[in-house]
């Protein structure tokens, strides 16, 4: 497996951790007006979660997947997804949802470029999980400034 779904894969670990952290902490808001880290665990597994169900499916040669949806109505689909879970099922859904995500785009082959809402941009398998590698990184920042400041 190469570096990219290695460090796509590792988050699992990171957010697992997160099980050792008492359940107040991780319900808090990271800022004032801000969503609390169990939050942004939900929200990165229902990113996980959609790439896996409208994405994938597309993901061959040549093939056009569907565009990205609204953020904004995304990310409030999310909260109202995630909102009756248990910390630790929203931490567990993260990790088999990511699991699988990994498996399934790092079995594509090598050579595979497809686009993204009919843009002109080629994707690989690669180029596509960096994305959500930088998106993780972005997370996983405000996550360690929220635990850094208990």
């Amino acid at each position: 497996m190469n570096r990219t779904f290695i460090q796509f894969k590792k988050m699992i670990d990171t957010i697992m951790e997160l099980k050792e952290v008492p359940e107040e902490i991780l319900r808090e808001p990271i800022k004032e007006g801000k969503w609390s880290i169990i939050q942004i665990v939900g929200h990165l597994y229902y990113w996980d979660k959609f790439n896996l169900e409208k994405m994938i499916p597309y993901m061959a040669d040549g093939g056009d997947l569907p565009k990205f949806p609204d953020h904004d109505q995304h990310n409030e689909e999310a909260m109202s997804f995630i909102k009756d879970y248990s910390v630790d099922s929203i931490i567990d859904s993260f990790a088999l949802t990511r699991k699988e995500l990994n498996e399934r785009i790092s079995s594509l082959g090598k050579d595979v470029r497809f686009t993204v809402g009919g843009g002109k941009r080629e994707f690989s398998r690669e180029s596509f999980i960096k994305i959500f590698i930088k998106h993780d990184a972005h997370h996983l920042k405000q996550i360690d400034e929220k635990l850094q400041k208990q």
